[in-house]
Protein backbone atom coordinates (compact mmCIF):
# COMPACT_ATOMS: atom_id res chain seq x y z
CA UNK A 1 0.00 0.00 0.00
CA UNK A 2 0.77 3.49 -0.61
CA UNK A 3 0.47 6.74 1.84
CA UNK A 4 -1.90 8.97 2.13
CA UNK A 5 -0.95 12.69 3.21
CA UNK A 6 -3.50 15.04 4.16
CA UNK A 7 -3.42 19.01 4.51
CA UNK A 8 -5.61 20.30 6.86
CA UNK A 9 -6.22 23.88 8.11
CA UNK A 10 -9.00 26.86 8.12
CA UNK A 11 -10.01 28.63 5.09
CA UNK A 12 -7.01 31.15 3.82
CA UNK A 13 -4.55 29.35 5.24
CA UNK A 14 -2.32 27.95 2.33
CA UNK A 15 -3.36 24.35 2.26
CA UNK A 16 -3.76 24.35 -2.16
CA UNK A 17 -0.29 26.12 -2.58
CA UNK A 18 1.54 23.79 0.08
CA UNK A 19 0.28 20.39 -1.25
CA UNK A 20 0.73 21.48 -4.91
CA UNK A 21 4.26 22.39 -4.09
CA UNK A 22 4.64 19.05 -1.85
CA UNK A 23 3.40 17.06 -4.93
CA UNK A 24 5.63 18.88 -7.51
CA UNK A 25 8.43 18.06 -5.23
CA UNK A 26 7.98 14.40 -4.80
CA UNK A 27 7.27 13.79 -8.46
CA UNK A 28 10.92 15.64 -9.29
CA UNK A 29 11.85 13.12 -6.68
CA UNK A 30 11.01 10.02 -8.55
CA UNK A 31 7.63 8.84 -6.86
CA UNK A 32 3.99 8.04 -8.16
CA UNK A 33 1.70 11.07 -6.67
CA UNK A 34 -1.59 11.09 -6.71
CA UNK A 35 -3.03 14.91 -5.88
CA UNK A 36 -6.50 15.21 -5.03
CA UNK A 37 -8.90 17.34 -2.48
CA UNK A 38 -12.21 17.40 -0.84
CA UNK A 39 -14.75 17.69 -1.71
CA UNK A 40 -14.10 17.39 -5.36
CA UNK A 41 -11.85 15.04 -7.53
CA UNK A 42 -14.44 13.24 -8.77
CA UNK A 43 -17.33 14.30 -11.29
CA UNK A 44 -19.99 13.63 -8.44
CA UNK A 45 -17.81 15.25 -5.84
CA UNK A 46 -17.38 18.11 -7.89
CA UNK A 47 -21.34 18.61 -8.41
CA UNK A 48 -21.34 18.13 -4.40
CA UNK A 49 -18.84 20.60 -3.90
CA UNK A 50 -20.70 23.36 -6.16
CA UNK A 51 -23.90 22.61 -3.63
CA UNK A 52 -22.25 22.82 -0.42
CA UNK A 53 -19.92 25.75 -0.86
CA UNK A 54 -22.17 28.14 -2.83
CA UNK A 55 -23.97 30.88 -0.75
CA UNK A 56 -27.38 30.56 -0.11
CA UNK A 57 -30.09 32.90 1.34
CA UNK A 58 -31.77 29.65 3.17
CA UNK A 59 -29.78 27.79 6.53
CA UNK A 60 -28.26 24.26 5.25
CA UNK A 61 -28.98 22.05 8.18
CA UNK A 62 -25.64 20.95 10.05
CA UNK A 63 -26.89 16.89 9.39
CA UNK A 64 -27.37 18.39 5.89
CA UNK A 65 -23.77 19.33 5.20
CA UNK A 66 -22.18 16.21 7.58
CA UNK A 67 -24.11 13.66 4.90
CA UNK A 68 -22.73 15.46 1.83
CA UNK A 69 -19.48 15.94 2.78
CA UNK A 70 -19.38 11.80 3.82
CA UNK A 71 -21.10 10.96 0.18
CA UNK A 72 -18.41 12.72 -1.90
CA UNK A 73 -15.73 11.09 0.69
CA UNK A 74 -17.18 7.97 -0.03
CA UNK A 75 -17.02 8.40 -3.50
CA UNK A 76 -13.12 9.85 -3.68
CA UNK A 77 -12.08 7.01 -1.61
CA UNK A 78 -13.26 4.47 -4.01
CA UNK A 79 -12.53 6.20 -7.55
CA UNK A 80 -9.16 8.20 -6.56
CA UNK A 81 -7.76 7.46 -3.04
CA UNK A 82 -7.77 3.40 -2.66
CA UNK A 83 -7.40 2.72 -6.54
CA UNK A 84 -3.83 4.66 -5.70
CA UNK A 85 -3.14 3.53 -2.31
CA UNK A 86 -2.76 -0.11 -4.34
CA UNK A 87 -0.84 0.85 -6.66
CA UNK A 88 1.68 2.18 -4.20
CA UNK A 89 1.58 6.04 -4.63
CA UNK A 90 1.29 8.69 -2.55
CA UNK A 91 -1.76 10.18 -2.44
CA UNK A 92 -2.27 13.78 -1.03
CA UNK A 93 -5.37 15.15 -0.49
CA UNK A 94 -6.38 19.00 0.33
CA UNK A 95 -8.90 18.04 3.24
CA UNK A 96 -10.09 14.69 4.24
CA UNK A 97 -11.47 13.24 7.33
CA UNK A 98 -10.35 15.71 10.13
CA UNK A 99 -12.00 18.61 8.28
CA UNK A 100 -15.51 16.94 9.13
CA UNK A 101 -14.38 16.78 13.11
CA UNK A 102 -13.40 19.91 12.66
CA UNK A 103 -16.15 21.91 10.69
CA UNK A 104 -19.03 19.83 11.52
CA UNK A 105 -17.61 18.52 15.00
CA UNK A 106 -16.50 21.01 16.58
CA UNK A 107 -17.64 23.78 14.34
CA UNK A 108 -21.35 22.94 13.91
CA UNK A 109 -21.61 20.89 17.20
CA UNK A 110 -22.71 17.41 15.66
CA UNK A 111 -21.68 14.73 17.69
CA UNK A 112 -18.27 13.85 17.18
CA UNK A 113 -18.83 9.75 17.76
CA UNK A 114 -21.41 10.51 15.22
CA UNK A 115 -18.87 12.32 12.72
CA UNK A 116 -16.62 9.44 12.92
CA UNK A 117 -18.47 6.70 12.63
CA UNK A 118 -19.98 8.53 9.42
CA UNK A 119 -15.87 9.44 8.37
CA UNK A 120 -14.89 5.13 8.85
CA UNK A 121 -18.10 4.00 6.54
CA UNK A 122 -16.95 7.38 4.06
CA UNK A 123 -13.71 6.29 4.01
CA UNK A 124 -13.34 2.85 4.32
CA UNK A 125 -11.64 2.68 7.75
CA UNK A 126 -8.58 4.95 5.79
CA UNK A 127 -6.13 6.67 7.82
CA UNK A 128 -4.11 8.96 6.79
CA UNK A 129 -0.22 8.67 7.60
CA UNK A 130 0.29 12.06 8.43
CA UNK A 131 -1.72 15.16 8.60
CA UNK A 132 -0.37 18.64 8.11
CA UNK A 133 -2.07 21.12 9.76
CA UNK A 134 -1.40 24.78 8.49
CA UNK A 135 -2.38 26.59 11.63
CA UNK A 136 -3.09 30.85 11.46
CA UNK A 137 -5.20 33.36 13.56
CA UNK A 138 -8.92 32.93 11.86
CA UNK A 139 -8.90 36.81 11.52
CA UNK A 140 -5.95 37.01 9.53
CA UNK A 141 -6.78 34.08 6.92
CA UNK A 142 -10.00 35.41 6.19
CA UNK A 143 -8.27 38.99 4.79
CA UNK A 144 -6.24 36.63 2.37
CA UNK A 145 -9.89 35.30 0.35
CA UNK A 146 -11.82 39.06 0.41
CA UNK A 147 -12.84 38.01 -3.26
CA UNK A 148 -15.17 35.72 -4.18
CA UNK A 149 -16.11 34.51 -0.82
CA UNK A 150 -18.05 30.80 -0.03
CA UNK A 151 -20.76 30.20 2.14
CA UNK A 152 -18.32 28.66 4.61
CA UNK A 153 -16.28 31.63 4.30
CA UNK A 154 -18.95 34.28 4.96
CA UNK A 155 -19.70 32.32 8.53
CA UNK A 156 -18.48 34.63 11.71
CA UNK A 157 -15.45 34.49 13.09
CA UNK A 158 -16.73 32.53 16.52
CA UNK A 159 -16.65 29.86 14.03
CA UNK A 160 -14.12 29.78 12.38
CA UNK A 161 -11.97 30.04 15.76
CA UNK A 162 -13.97 26.90 16.63
CA UNK A 163 -12.85 25.06 14.11
CA UNK A 164 -8.83 26.22 14.66
CA UNK A 165 -9.81 25.15 18.36
CA UNK A 166 -11.05 21.51 17.12
CA UNK A 167 -7.69 20.91 14.86
CA UNK A 168 -5.58 21.46 17.23
CA UNK A 169 -6.90 19.51 19.82
CA UNK A 170 -6.88 16.76 17.01
CA UNK A 171 -3.29 17.28 16.76
CA UNK A 172 -2.84 17.58 20.59
CA UNK A 173 -4.34 14.01 20.68
CA UNK A 174 -2.05 12.25 17.91
CA UNK A 175 1.47 14.09 17.72
CA UNK A 176 3.12 11.66 16.23
CA UNK A 177 0.86 11.71 13.14
CA UNK A 178 -0.04 15.31 13.23
CA UNK A 179 2.44 18.05 12.13
CA UNK A 180 0.85 21.67 13.02
CA UNK A 181 2.65 24.40 11.09
CA UNK A 182 2.42 28.07 11.44
CA UNK A 183 1.10 29.67 7.95
CA UNK A 184 1.98 33.09 8.77
CA UNK A 185 5.32 31.49 8.42
CA UNK A 186 7.32 32.56 4.40
CA UNK A 187 5.98 30.22 2.09
CA UNK A 188 9.33 28.72 1.52
CA UNK A 189 9.87 28.22 5.13
CA UNK A 190 6.70 25.96 5.79
CA UNK A 191 7.50 24.01 2.18
CA UNK A 192 10.69 23.02 3.73
CA UNK A 193 9.36 21.96 7.07
CA UNK A 194 6.72 19.91 5.64
CA UNK A 195 9.26 18.47 2.81
CA UNK A 196 12.02 17.22 5.29
CA UNK A 197 8.81 15.53 7.30
CA UNK A 198 7.42 13.68 4.09
CA UNK A 199 10.67 12.61 3.53
CA UNK A 200 11.15 11.25 7.07
CA UNK A 201 7.55 9.39 6.91
CA UNK A 202 9.04 7.68 3.27
CA UNK A 203 12.42 6.48 4.77
CA UNK A 204 10.04 4.81 7.32
CA UNK A 205 7.46 3.38 5.07
CA UNK A 206 10.65 2.21 3.11
CA UNK A 207 12.26 0.04 5.98
CA UNK A 208 8.32 -1.48 6.91
CA UNK A 209 7.62 -2.86 3.58
CA UNK A 210 11.32 -4.26 3.83
CA UNK A 211 10.31 -5.55 7.05
CA UNK A 212 7.23 -7.50 5.61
Amino acid sequence: MGLLITFEGGEGCGKSTQSKRLAQKLTEAGHEVVRTYEPGGTDLGMEIRRSLKKPRETTVAPETELLLFAAARAQLTQEVILPALSEDCIVICDRFTDSTLAYQGYGRGISLDLVETLNTIAARGIIPDLVLLLDMDPALALKRKMQSRDRFEYEDISFHERVRKGYLFLAEQDPERWLVLNAAQPLNYTSQAILERVQGLIAQHRIRLRRS
